[in-house]
């Protein structure tokens, strides 16, 4: 399976609303994509229709009491399955801040449970460097870094290429990494300059596709819908399509081999 952690430190820049447009655009294309909400904000789960995930239902659960994830599943209007979140997930720092073995739970727990699946598995991360996202990361092969077209998110993307080199040292492996422009502004020459500096840096780790402002896909999340549900005919529509389409091409979301 493809573990993919869908994550930037920086908040506000479309990490949420790529993850869930991605899992409903794979939904599309007959793949069956998990997505696991690792965010105590709980965004993604709310965007599924899923307020207030109780204790014994959500990935609090997981690391609570160890429940299997495939226990904890939930389906979505769309076709995907989602572990949902709570504020009661923020704990877990304060519970398992001291233990350094913690960061390995998710991994057990997905190789344990989740194994059999041959489709992605995405993570909506938190925007902090905490135990939750070390699990996350600990957890995936691949990190998808939504960068938002302006001048701190690009500040904000080599920081965090320099943490994820510094995991990778740790750990003796290599994230297999792509970078999504997101909220770009085709009237700005800002939005042009960032993505051509991104390119510059990072070449073909950025993606060909840029997601463009788009009302429907702020204002899907309100009616508890994806984009495809919510306005399918819009330009973010188009957009998330475009950027499954590329990601499928490029093998992201296929399988590591053993």
């Amino acid at each position: 399976m493809a573990v993919i952690a869908v994550f930037n430190q920086k908040g506000g820049v479309g990490k949420t609303t790529t993850c869930l447009n991605l899992a409903a655009a794979l939904a599309k294309e007959r793949r069956r994509p998990i997505a696991l909400d690792m965010d105590p904000q709980a965004h993604l789960s709310l965007a599924c229709k899923i307020r207030d995930s109780a204790l014994g239902t959500g990935m609090a659960a997981f690391f609570k009491n160890r429940t299997p994830l495939s226990r904890l599943l939930r389906d979505t209007p769309s076709g995907w399955k989602i572990v949902p979140s709570s504020l009661e997930l923020s704990k877990v720092d304060a519970l398992y801040g001291s233990d350094a073995k913690a960061a390995t739970l998710l991994r057990q727990g997905l190789s344990a449970d989740l194994t059999q699946s041959g489709d992605p598995i995405l993570i909506d991360c938190c925007p902090m460097l905490g135990v939750l996202t070390l699990n996350a990361l600990l957890a995936s092969d691949r990190v998808l870094i939504p960068v938002s077209a302006d001048y701190l998110s690009l500040e904000g993307v080599h920081r965090l290429e320099g943490a994820l080199n510094v995991l990778e040292k740790k750990l003796g492996r290599v994230y297999r990494r792509r970078i999504v422009v997101t909220r770009f502004d085709p009237r700005r020459k800002l939005s042009y300059d960032i993505y051509q500096k991104l390119k510059e840096r990072y070449g073909a780790r950025v993606c060909d596709t840029r997601i463009c402002e788009n009302v429907a896909l702020a204002a899907s999340p309100m009616h508890g819908q994806d984009v495809f549900s919510y306005a399918s005919q819009s330009g973010g529509a188009a957009d998330y399509n475009a950027l499954t389409q590329e990601l499928l091409k490029g093998g992201f979301f296929e399988p590591m081999r053993q």
